[in-house]
């Protein structure tokens, strides 16, 4: 499966449809931006991931188009991963380019 493009999905901004696309299965979010320079360095990586767990569900969030939803899940810095299991969190956000931890904290829910 390839990354769920946020812009794709119309008025994602919304709390509601975010919680409606985390609350079944394994998901995780990525929040980011487009200025940002690690989340640009990750982006590869994270499509790469996306590709190999076909299972798992990868959506991207633009923090600056959907500051609601950011500010809901205490989002403080970029690139911030929060991996879902059927609707809960899975450990704490993953801030940062640890792509070994994300990867980890994958496995735990694939």
């Amino acid at each position: 499966m390839s990354i769920e493009l946020q812009q794709l999905i119309p008025n994602l901004y919304s709390p509601v449809i975010f919680k409606a696309l985390t609350s079944s299965g394994p998901v995780v979010v990525d929040f980011f931006a487009t200025w940002c320079g690690p989340c640009k360095a990750v982006a590869p990586v994270v499509g790469k991931l996306s590709e190999t767990y076909e299972n798992v569900r990868f959506i991207q969030v633009d923090v600056d188009k959907n500051r609601q939803v950011a500010q809901d899940m205490k989002v403080r810095a970029m690139p911030t991963f929060i991996v879902f299991k059927d609707g809960k969190p899975h450990g704490e956000p993953i801030v940062g380019g640890n792509m070994k931890a994300l990867e980890d904290r994958i496995k735990e829910v694939a």
